[in-house]
């Protein structure tokens, strides 16, 4: 049976998904209102740079309530230190189950910034088997979903690769989310180019504010 399930949209790539009775926060980072945190069951962070991350607040928020635990990589949650056993690390082709969901983990690297950027260690999760964030970088899901959480923009990316990336998905329907360093205009432009009057991706195209909501069926 298919259980409900309903994303929001928080500040740059973070997403609060209600389902079943158990609220998971994907990145809330330094662009993302600590309030996303607030009832949260579990936190899943991609990797460690600050627009996904933001250490004192994950930390205040599991202070907050002792029940809150945190998945993540392994880079990640050695700086979570003194935590103990709230935060787990995981990797490529991990799986585990919150409140009865589950949840598989998937991709390794952050994607290329500049050769002369280390990269980071970054992983994607796939909730329930049809919705996946990939973090920052264009890890194609182990089987179509029905809803990609889609980089929208960043340093390490450019038009042409995020449109081949929703081709190479085929997801059902993409929802854009890491645009903060975006002006309205740009917003505007690049999601144009996904959308019916660009060169075509073959999934529906659904924007959402901050704040804003979507049930997926």
């Amino acid at each position: 049976m298919v259980l409900d399930m309903r994303i929001t949209k928080f500040g740059h790539a973070c997403v609060r998904v209600e389902h079943d009775g158990t609220t998971f926060v994907i990145d809330p980072g330094a662009f993302t209102d600590p309030a996303a945190l607030a009832g949260a069951d579990a936190v899943l962070i991609t990797h460690e740079h600050m627009d996904h991350f933001e250490q004192s607040r994950l930390r205040a928020a599991l202070d907050a309530d002792p029940a809150l635990r945190v998945w993540t990589n392994g880079d990640v949650a050695a700086q979570l230190e003194g935590v103990g056993r709230r935060v787990t690390a995981v990797g490529e082709g991990d799986a585990f189950e919150i409140g009865g969901i589950g949840v598989s983990v998937h991709g390794e690297w952050h994607a290329v910034i500049h050769p002369d950027i280390p990269q980071v260690k970054n992983i994607g999760f796939l909730l329930d088997g049809r919705l996946f964030h990939p973090g920052d970088a264009f890890t194609v899901p182990p089987h179509t979903v029905d809803t990609l959480l889609l980089p929208l923009a960043a340093p390490w990316s450019k038009a042409s690769e995020v449109i081949d990336y929703v081709r190479e998905a085929g997801s059902r329907r993409a929802v854009p989310v890491h645009d903060a360093t975006l002006s309205p205009i740009g917003h505007a432009v690049q999601t144009r180019l996904l959308g019916p009057d660009g060169p075509g991706t073959g999934s529906e195209l659904v924007v959402l504010g901050e704040g804003e909501g979507l049930d997926l069926d």
